[in-house]
């Protein structure tokens, strides 16, 4: 493969760094502009079908939302005029931005600039209307109290936004484009019955007005190339006014009409559902005929190639995501969630890298910025070469790509009746969810389980040790237990009470989505909806999953390791005296508490009997969601990872058993152990987290891993850490992720934000820029274990 050697050589353009500084030195601001159109429409349409009026909202802010292009793009497209703005969706959630709008400047996590007039706008015509009526508001009465019931243990999320997490089929978008689709739609339209007419001019509404959209683009890059003739991008403006002006009617041929009809896909989704998470999937699959058409032509070559890879990675860094502050705390760094899949195998078992997988790795390399979220997918045949360029890139330090296991997930997907086809053609949404291509509804951040809570209401009777208040089952208190396994049993009377109240809220919320924000455009391309004439939302996927996480393993695992032996077979501390330390958070006990850390083995070690403790509680989980079926008819699967959730659902739970102080941050990640704990290296801690059977982690796993820089300095570091990979494969292990930098960097870069602009980390499961996250998950971050060696 001689081009992986050119591709290595390759660098970035001065038209990308422009656009890259143009694109980091603007500043971020909140953005009303679509909430007042849509506030307009819903005005104007109050008697349609909802279904009508969100795709007339959507087409009204199609051919209406202010656009801009600069000069020097080679993809256009974006939801604001600005860079990173944070649009309010007024029929998900308006009440919280009511509460917090003149303190989005100022609040803790992920902050935006507001206008005065946009202040305005939202009091005197978006509040008024959509106050009491919107998703959000919905929710609070129908399980308001319920909800708050449960918070302490389960964060039950997509409560005010609508839903992403998914993988369209872009392959259809790029086959149809608007104008097939279209074709289909009316096609459908005029042989339906009465109940389907209004789903399928739905349809018809929203494609129209994409092809509406791709013509104002198209007319404003002639104008500006008309208006400044002497511009040195002329030329690039009418060529950007071509392709959008194809696209309208016509199907990419060419790599770079391709890439653009890509860019608009997602920023129609984006405009549709102003959600997280729409991931362009296996990119270098479905691409790749465009690149090879272009390249075996002569028209294109792999410099060109790279620029026009590169100029979509910015635009993909263009669109952030605003969220309330608590679920900020949550999903901290503006993850967004465009994940791109390269590498893995064909279906016929082959390795299926290419050319676009190494040019995105390069682009990556160039780029170092959050999105999108590349992700490797690798299996026992994946070439040295593309361990090494792996290797290479996780070592510039970006936190990416992360890396995935064939041999791991498609097992763990078909058992949740994925058809093997499907499952080799698996993708990533968001962080690190697991789906397949186009055809599934996965809903897998439906709720995130705090198991490290639900074992301290066990060892304290169901009260909480933070507010003294009884939130749980009246189980006993640890001195009632004469046993560990009575201890384990009340565990399991614990966790059953949540998860079902859980699983309660969860069917009301996805009913009230499918009643307040069917999702016309997202139907479009999601196989099966136009088929059955029925929304994405209500079941028309051909998979409809929900995920729900179990937060976490590490602590739960050490903790009942802890008293496990100290407390029930060597007896060197009374329940009494735990349960006591535990009240007082170890005030006064801290020797006791230096036992429980060291004189107790921890996960992370390859230490097998800790290990299956973890292992144990995780398949009780899965065990328990497979009783329950969601409201689109899909089955509940498990999760194992926390984005930045560990951090405030730590400070919902009290002192626990595996010497933690109250309100400290969870573990990180998912499967990781406790930082400090893993001492014996990274393959010991690789066998520890194996020993969790992945076909628990269908949907998703995370395991964070951190490196020093300098391990990546030798051709000998590369091997032996594209040499730790193999392992990792061979161990059948779904996920790691890799941070590649010194402590003492990120010290600096807390203490001087300005200096380190540019420097991303990897949060769990995305990457942000470290000086833009919150005080107390920059210091959980500095904690993590560090590795000089294998």
């Amino acid at each position: 493969m001689s081009y992986v050697k050119e591709i290595k050589t390759l660098d970035m353009t001065r038209r990308i760094k422009d656009l890259k500084e143009d694109m980091l030195s603007e500043p971020r601001y909140m953005s009303v502009e679509q909430a007042k159109i849509i506030t307009d429409v819903y005005k104007e349409n109050e008697n349609d079908p909802t279904n009508i009026k969100r795709a007339k909202a959507l087409a009204s802010a199609l051919n209406n939302i202010t656009i801009k292009i600069d000069e020097k793009e080679l993809i256009v497209g974006n939801r604001t005029p600005g860079v990173r703005g944070g649009v309010v969706f007024p029929e998900s959630g308006i009440s919280w931005i009511d509460k917090e709008i003149r303190h989005l400047p100022t609040r803790t996590h992920d902050k935006f600039n507001v206008k005065e007039e946009d202040i305005n706008i939202f009091f005197e015509e978006i509040l008024p209307y959509w106050k009491g009526n919107s998703l959000e508001d919905e929710i609070k009465k129908e399980i308001g109290p319920l909800v708050n019931e449960i918070a302490k243990v389960v964060k039950i999320n997509q409560k005010d936004h609508a839903q992403g997490h998914i993988c369209p089929n872009t392959e259809k978008w790029l086959k149809l484009g608007p104008a097939g689709l279209k074709k289909q739609a009316i096609e459908k339209l005029e042989a339906a019955d009465d109940n389907k007419k209004d789903f399928y001019e739905g349809l018809v509404i929203v494609l129209e007005a994409s092809q509406d959209f791709m013509k104002r683009y198209a007319e404003l890059a002639v104008r500006m190339a008309e208006d400044d003739s002497n511009s040195s991008y002329k030329e690039d403006l009418l060529e950007v006014s071509r392709i959008c002006n194809k696209l309208i009617e016509d199907v990419p041929e060419s790599f770079h009409e391709a890439v653009q009809s890509v860019w608009f896909l997602y920023v129609i989704l984006q405009m549709e559902s102003n959600a997280s998470s729409f991931s362009p999937g296996r990119m270098d699959q479905y691409l790749y005929p465009y690149l090879r058409n272009d390249l075996d032509k002569g028209v294109l070559n792999l410099d060109g190639a790279l620029e026009l890879i590169e100029a979509l990675w910015l635009k993909f860094n263009q669109i952030v995501y605003l969220r309330n502050s608590n679920s900020a705390k949550y999903f901290t760094g503006f993850p967004i969630g465009f994940n791109v899949a390269l590498g893995g195998q064909t279906e016929d078992g082959k390795d299926a890298s290419n050319e676009l997988s190494y040019l995105f790795l390069k682009a990556q390399e160039h780029i170092g910025l959050p999105q999108p979220n590349l992700s490797a997918r690798l299996f026992k045949d994946t070439p040295d070469s593309l361990l090494d360029e792996c290797s290479t890139v996780i070592g510039h330090g970006s936190g990416m790509p992360q890396i995935f296991n064939d041999e791991s997930i498609i097992p763990a997907l078909i058992k949740q009746g994925i058809s093997e086809r499907d499952a080799k053609n698996y993708a990533i949404v968001g962080c690190v969810e697991l789906t397949t291509h186009g055809n599934s509804l996965g809903w897998s951040d439906a709720a995130m389980f705090n198991m490290v809570k639900a074992l301290e209401l066990t060892l304290n009777n169901g009260t909480c040790l933070l507010t003294g208040k009884k939130i749980g089952l009246e189980t006993g208190e640890l001195k009632d237990y004469d046993s560990y396994d009575a201890l384990e049993e009340a565990y399991s009377e614990q966790m059953k009470y949540f998860i079902d109240k859980m699983i309660e809220a969860c069917e009301v919320v996805e009913k009230l989505h499918a009643k307040i924000l069917p999702s016309p455009f997202l139907s479009t391309v999601i196989d099966d909806c136009i088929e059955k004439g029925i929304d994405v939302t209500e079941g028309g996927a051909h998979y409809n999953l929900s995920g729900i996480q179990a937060i976490q393993v590490a602590n739960v695992a050490d903790s009942l390791a802890a008293i496990k032996k100290l407390v029930y077979d060597e007896r060197k501390i009374s329940k009494e005296e735990l349960l006591q330390a535990l009240r007082d958070n170890y005030e006064g006990r801290e020797i006791l508490r230096q036992r429980l850390l060291n004189a107790a083995p921890k996960y992370g070690n390859d230490i097998e009997w800790v290990d299956e403790i973890g292992h144990k509680w995780v398949k009780f989980f899965a065990d328990r969601l497979t009783r329950f079926t969601n409201v689109r008819g899909g089955p509940y699967h498990t999760g194992l990872y926390t984005v930045s959730a560990h951090v405030p659902m730590g400070q919902n739970v009290g002192a626990s058993a595996d010497g933690r102080f109250s309100l400290e941050p969870l573990a990180d990640g998912g499967m990781s152990a406790v930082y400090g704990r893993d001492q014996a290296g990274p393959t010991a801690l690789l066998k520890s987290v194996s020993r969790i059977d992945s076909i628990l982690g269908s949907n998703g796993t995370l395991l964070n891993m951190k490196f020093l820089p300098e391990f990546f300095s030798t051709k000998e570091g590369i091997k032996k850490f594209s040499a730790m990979l193999k392992t990792f494969v061979n161990l059948k292990i779904n996920h790691v992720q890799f941070n590649v930098v010194r402590k003492e960097d990120l010290i600096a870069a807390k203490g001087n934000p300005e200096k380190y602009r540019g420097l991303t980390i990897r949060v769990a499961g995305y990457t942000a820029y470290f000086t833009e996250l919150a005080s107390d998950l920059q210091d959980e971050i500095i904690a993590r274990t560090s590795y000089g060696d294998i």
